[in-house]
Formats: C-alpha cells, sequence, structure tokens
C-alpha cells in the first residue's frame, strides 16, 4: 500500500492539489480531500475504458492503428484536430506539431465555450488575479452566469466562499456574495444576494451597472428584470468593496451577444478599478482548457482556431472554428483528442463527422468513439501518467502519475509524437 500526497484531480478548472491518494496493487482504494466528482473519477476510473486499439471496428495493435492514423491524416486535403482541453500540456504541444506538419486546422473546446472570453482578451485584455489572492483578500464576489455548486465543487470552500484567509479570518461572515443567474440554482439559496435577470439581458444589466458607477441617472424603473433601486445597493457596494471579484461561466458568454457580455463586464470591473481593487475570471471548466489556449499561443501565436493550411499559422474564430469548419462541411478528415463532439455539437456538424474518417484518442468509450474508423486508448493523466496543466487562473500545475496504466497504453503526448513520426516517414521524411 502506498499513499501519494498533494496529487492533483484533474476534473475541472480549479485543479485541486490537496488531494491524498491511496494505492493498493495498482489499484486505488481511497481518497482525501475530493470532491464528489473527483471521487468518482479516480474511484472508477478504470470503468468504460478503451482497452485496446480499433480500425474499422476490428481489435488491433498499437502500431497498426498509428500507421493507419497516418495514413489517414498525410493524404487529407483538410484534416482538422480537435479537443485539447482534457490532455496535458506536453500532448497539446506534438498536436501543434501535428497541424502544422499536415497542413490542418486545430481546434479546441473553448471555440464551443469561452471563445468570447478569449477574443475579449486580446482585444481588450482581462483585470485577473490568482485564486489565491482572492482567497486571501477578496470581500465581495459575484458569481455571473456560473453555478460552482454543480460545476467546480471546491471552487467554494477553498477559492471563493468559505476559506480563511489573510485578510479575510472569519471565511464566509467576512464575504458578501452575489449570484447572478436566468433561474434559480443551489448556488442562489447559499448567496446574500440573488439576481434573478431575463434571459438574454446580461449585457443591459451589466450596462446600466456601469451606467450606475459612472454617476449616470437611470430613470427605469427596472433593469433585465432587476429593480433600479436593488441595481444601485449593488454598485454602491462594489464600489465600497476592499477587493472585489466577478466569476462569470457560460451563463454570459454564450448568451446572447456573447463575445459583447464578456467585453462590458471587464468594461464594468475597468470602471470599478477606479475607485477599488477589482478583478474578473472565467469559470474554466475542463482541467486543462486554459493549458490548450496558452500552449497554442506560445507555438502559434494564437489561442484556437488555427489553420496551418498554407504552410503558417492563421487565425479566424467563424473560420477555423471546428463546428463552423464540419457544418461547411470542409474537413475530409479528423482527429479527436480528449473530447466527444459527437456528444455535443450540433447534428450538423455531427452528420458531416460521421461520413469522414475519424480518428479518437481517448480513455474512455463515448459516443464519439463509437463511430470512429480508428480508436486509439490512451493513459489518463493525472492517475496514469503526469503531465502539466493550467489552472484556471493561469497557474501551471504539475500532475502526478500515480499507478500504472494497462500494458501497451501510452499518455497523449507519446501516441501523438509516434503518429507525427510515421507521417514525417510517408512524406519523405520532411
Amino acid at each position: 500500500m502506498e499513499v501519494f500526497s498533494d496529487v492533483v484531480c484533474p476534473f475541472c478548472g480549479c485543479l485541486c492539489d490537496d488531494l491524498e491518494i491511496t494505492v493498493e496493487n495498482n489499484k486505488i482504494i481511497k481518497t482525501k480531500n475530493s470532491c464528489a466528482i473527483s471521487l468518482s473519477k479516480f474511484m472508477h476510473h478504470e470503468d468504460n475504458r478503451l482497452n485496446y486499439p480499433t480500425v474499422d471496428g476490428r481489435r488491433t495493435d498499437l502500431v497498426e492503428a498509428i500507421n493507419e492514423s497516418a495514413k489517414i491524416l498525410a493524404s487529407a486535403k483538410r484534416p482538422l484536430i480537435y479537443g485539447l482541453s482534457s490532455t496535458e500540456c506536453e500532448a497539446i504541444n506534438r498536436s501543434i506539431e501535428l497541424a502544422e506538419l499536415i497542413g490542418g486546422v486545430i481546434d479546441s473546446t473553448a471555440s464551443v465555450c469561452h471563445g468570447p472570453t478569449i477574443i475579449t482578451e486580446q482585444s481588450i485584455g482581462l483585470i485577473k488575479s490568482t485564486l489565491g489572492e482572492i482567497k486571501n483578500r477578496a470581500d465581495l464576489i459575484i458569481f455571473w452566469g456560473s453555478n460552482p455548486t454543480e460545476s467546480h465543487l471546491r471552487h467554494l470552500t477553498r477559492y471563493s466562499m468559505f476559506p480563511t484567509g489573510l485578510f479575510t479570518p472569519e471565511g464566509r461572515k467576512n464575504r458578501f456574495i452575489v449570484a447572478v443567474d436566468v433561474r434559480k440554482t443551489k448556488l442562489s439559496r447559499i448567496v446574500d444576494l440573488f439576481l434573478e435577470i431575463e434571459p438574454n439581458k446580461d449585457f443591459e444589466l451589466i450596462s446600466a451597472l456601469r451606467a450606475i458607477v459612472r454617476g449616470v441617472k437611470i430613470e427605469a424603473e427596472q433593469v433585465s428584470g432587476i429593480p433600479i433601486n436593488i441595481l444601485k445597493e449593488l454598485a454602491e457596494r462594489m464600489k465600497k468593496a476592499r477587493f472585489g471579484v466577478v466569476f462569470y461561466g457560460l451563463g454570459l458568454t454564450q448568451s446572447e451577444m456573447g463575445d459583447m457580455n464578456v467585453n462590458a463586464a471587464v468594461g464594468l470591473v475597468s470602471d470599478l478599478n477606479h475607485h477599488t481593487k477589482f478583478v474578473i475570471l472565467p469559470m474554466r471548466g475542463h482541467f486543462n482548457v486554459a493549458g490548450a489556449n496558452t500552449v497554442s499561443s506560445w507555438l502559434s501565436g494564437y489561442p484556437f482556431a488555427i489553420d496551418y493550411s498554407r504552410g503558417y499559422s492563421r487565425y479566424n474564430p467563424g473560420e477555423f472554428t471546428a463546428v463552423d469548419l464540419l457544418e461547411r462541411k470542409e474537413a475530409d478528415a479528423a482527429l479527436i483528442i480528449a473530447s466527444d463532439p459527437v456528444a455535443h455539437f450540433p447534428a450538423s456538424a455531427v452528420e458531416h463527422l460521421t461520413k469522414i474518417p475519424l480518428i479518437t484518442i481517448d480513455q474512455k468509450v463515448n459516443m464519439t468513439t463509437l463511430l470512429s474508423r480508428i480508436v486509439i486508448p490512451a493513459a489518463t493523466v493525472g492517475i496514469e501518467a503526469d503531465g502539466t496543466a493550467y489552472r484556471m487562473d493561469g497557474i501551471p500545475i504539475r500532475l502526478k502519475k500515480i499507478i500504472e496504466p494497462s500494458e501497451g497504453i501510452l499518455p497523449d503526448s507519446e501516441i501523438l509524437k509516434m503518429m507525427i513520426d510515421k507521417i514525417r516517414v510517408l512524406k519523405g521524411g520532411y
């Protein structure tokens, strides 16, 4: 029996790094400090596992699966690489190298979640801080279009609502918590103020708050379904906060005017910084979706939706994003890495995926693997392989390997390296 301490959980963007995992005979038998989702991930990581590669539904070995995949990608005129947010940074590095080698398009899951965040960050920037700073200093916290009680289970206890900090020694008593959403959630029942706004009216509400913070008189009795007197009280509280933060989720980025919503929210935080200290952070979902954008930016200059068809990187969300590429029926082959687009993409995009050679590298059986021509099983990073990931606040954290994978199962990065080496041979050593 062996006990691993300070283990990082490879599930959500919190990347909780205080887990204690007990292993016996290469099997996880106990976890400590894990949330319900983390507990399930560690204790049941072997469930529904892919145990061997397949080609056209036929069991094969890794070499044949790599060779067949290389042939498909090397001969494709418009190959697509998609996923990346639930794998290690080393694999993302290899994916960019592969996309450049085959002249393909590479995109991450950010294009269907926090793409508006990235576009806003490129245009006007974000006023950010680390989660540690928020834990120690924040006395006013706003969750906008986000419900961490369902998506980031330990966020409230480790970083935002309940933890004691250097300047918040009484924890919850030192903090005023606000939730803004279109419906009541578990979070709405435990906050100090809940604003139930009308759907797709985030931009109007943020604009009203900006006007009030700037001293502009608003004659309307309500905005987005919220009485104006409540907005005035909130704006005054925000201005008087010692350290405030807005955590926003897909409720803001995926409602109407997504990138303009985020743009307006950043503007509100900027206005508040004339009065106090305020920051804004996106609630990133997959454990390394921030790493996917960061590594892509290092290597290509762009965070997602990158095209290498001309031999150099080009960036254009809406043209080179995976859903748009598939809906226009441009992609003639696809490599999916640690993602399940068949379960989440629009039907029109999925329909085209079923008509082209589809290669999937993943740990588990999912809807995409069931439709794939080639399926290659991979080791689970943070459990069966080590690697690097970026927390939602941009802090890189090293994930540990705590058990050995089944024989012949390799990490994503090693599988991709083998694929790259084979394609180089097919292309005459290029």
